[in-house]
């Protein structure tokens, strides 16, 4: 499977791993270690394998990207990647499928295509400028947790 200029568009599905231990409402991110988005925060994710459900292979990729072992609930969204060449050809397309999770064990630590994994509040999000629907997911994760009054 060609991820780079591929024939037709690729599934993916990212992980909304919240945390709200201690009422730190928070979000795991990981800075991406390859491409498309080098070097930008993002959620954990990949592409779904052949014989793979969508939540074996959002809990295979948390794993392996965050060191952590997830829970997954409900699917929070469906969103379209397409990043285009300079000659306009399609370079990357993905139709990302993602779930809320939540950590149940494991160690942090970035792994696979992650070259670094953070916690992340509310607070902090804007500073990290993410990709329009990596925040909107963010963001309807997050509004899952019960807020601090």
């Amino acid at each position: 499977m060609k991820r780079e200029y591929p024939e037709s568009p690729l599934v993916g599905v990212g992980a909304v791993i919240v945390d709200n231990r201690d009422d730190d409402h928070r979000v795991l991110l990981i800075r991406r270690g390859q491409a498309p988005l080098l070097g930008e925060w993002s959620l954990p994710g990949g592409v779904l394998e052949c014989g793979e459900t969508l939540r074996e292979a959002v809990v295979r990729e948390a794993r392996e990207e965050t060191g952590l072992v997830v829970e997954s609930s409900e699917m929070l969204g469906v969103y379209e990647r397409v990043i285009r060449d300079d000659q306009g050809r399609v370079q990357y397309h993905y139709v990302l499928i993602d779930f809320l999770c939540r950590p149940l064990s494991g160690d942090l630590k970035a792994g696979s295509d992650a070259e670094d994994v953070r916690w992340f509040t509310r607070e902090e999000l804007p500073a990290l400028n993410l990709a329009y629907d990596a925040n909107d997911v963010v963001r309807k994760g997050l509004a899952r947790l019960p807020r601090d009054e």
